[in-house]
């Protein structure tokens, strides 16, 4: 259905680039509102399972990430990293440990609980996101991801 027709617009879109910016921002508040209610039967945020995610694929299990390495690899503001870490400290998701021979920095690590939600719901939401991108054969697929790519190395550049 055209962005128009859903967003009950009474004039047409003029501006084809706008257009697609619009598609894009409405896209994407959709699978936010589609992510927070997936997460939500597991007690967690989509920002939560970001960051366990990473945790888990990216970190040693025995060193963590740092709070900086975090922020460059987070979905999220990097002021925000702080404060997400505190709230998944306090669910018991993460934790905070010295870096050896570094007083100045904390590493991150994944808690048993936040390996064992990771565990139980990767799979569940693999098949979530495969329902909803899955409607577009592959060769769309990798166009999406150039042509998303290509947008944000515009937005640096520009």
């Amino acid at each position: 259905m055209k962005l128009e027709k859903e967003l009950g617009l009474k004039a047409g879109i003029k501006v084809t680039e706008h257009e697609a910016l619009l598609n894009i921002y409405y896209t994407g508040d959709l699978l936010k509102k589609r992510a927070r209610d997936f997460f939500t039967q597991y007690g967690i945020t989509d920002v939560q399972f970001n960051l366990m995610n990473l945790l888990y694929y990216q970190a040693e299990e025995k060193t963590g990430l740092t709070q900086a390495e975090l922020g460059r690899m987070l979905l999220v503001n990097r002021s925000n990293v702080t404060s997400l870490i505190d709230r998944a400290e306090k669910a018991g998701l993460v934790v905070r440990v010295d870096v050896p021979g570094d007083r100045r920095y904390n590493a991150i690590r994944l808690t048993s609980k936040g390996r064992k939600i990771i565990e139980d719901v990767e799979e569940r939401y693999m098949d979530e996101v495969k329902k909803v991108i899955g409607i577009l054969e592959k060769s769309e697929i990798d166009i999406l991801i150039r042509s998303l790519e290509r947008i944000r190395q515009n937005m640096r550049e520009v």
